[in-house]
C-alpha cells in the first residue's frame, strides 16, 4: 500500500488520491491574443520528464482539496506534498540507495 500525505488529512490510502497532470502551470493572461500554434501547445503540451516531476493531485475520497506532488517518475517515490501556493521544495541532491532503479 502506497500511502500519500495530503497537506490538510495527513497520511492516507493512494486510493483516496487522483493525479491530474502537470503542476505549476500558468494561464496565459490573454489567451486572445494567442495563434492557434499557441493555444494549442498551452492546451496539450507538457513535460514528460524521466526523474523529479511536480504535480497535481486531489485527495477526491478524502478532503476533496488540490495539493502538489513532487514524485520521481523512474522509482514513483513521493519527495514531498504541499499546498497551492507555497514554493516548490527544493530538489533531492543525490537518491538513496534503496531508490535507485533496478535495485
Amino acid at each position: 500500500m502506497l500511502l500519500i500525505d495530503c497537506p490538510w488529512c495527513g497520511p492516507r490510502d493512494q486510493t483516496e488520491f487522483h493525479p491530474h497532470g502537470e503542476a505549476h502551470i500558468v494561464r496565459p493572461g490573454d489567451p486572445d491574443s494567442l495563434s492557434q500554434e499557441e493555444w494549442g501547445d498551452y492546451v496539450f503540451f507538457r513535460t514528460n520528464p524521466k526523474g523529479i516531476h511536480y504535480e497535481r493531485w486531489v485527495h477526491a475520497h478524502g478532503c476533496r482539496r488540490w495539493f502538489n506532488v513532487m514524485r520521481d517518475t523512474v522509482t514513483d517515490h513521493i519527495h514531498a506534498t504541499y499546498k497551492p501556493g507555497e514554493p516548490k521544495p527544493a530538489l533531492p541532491s543525490t537518491r538513496p540507495d534503496d531508490e535507485k532503479p533496478g535495485s
